[in-house]
């Protein structure tokens, strides 16, 4: 399956990504997080292609539970992004039925 320094390289991949992550989002001022969402969004649809994909290929049934998990966090993830946008569009839109 894996040998420990598989294990160990992907453990430090996954923390410095976690880390990184972490590091950039709070970084960023409070009005882009929006802005930011959307492109998000598009990185979330990836993910759920790949999600699917190796979900696809599972050969055990750990494998494909952890893979539809995946799967459904990211749709999760999409669509939530995609109802603040929407709410943050509607924002801008003058009561009479014309944006601004």
């Amino acid at each position: 399956m894996f040998d420990l320094e598989t294990l160990i390289v992907a453990l430090t991949v996954f923390v410095l990504a976690i880390f990184i992550g972490y590091e950039v989002i709070t970084k960023v001022p409070p009005t882009l997080h929006t802005p930011l969402m959307s492109g998000s969004n598009a990185i979330s649809g990836i993910v759920i292609v790949g999600a699917l994909l190796v979900a696809s290929k599972a050969d055990g049934l750990i494998s494909q539970i952890l893979g539809a998990i995946a799967v459904g966090l990211a749709m999760i993830n999409v669509i939530g992004g995609f109802m603040v946008t929407d709410r943050m569009l509607k924002m801008f839109k003058r009561s009479d039925g014309k944006e601004s």
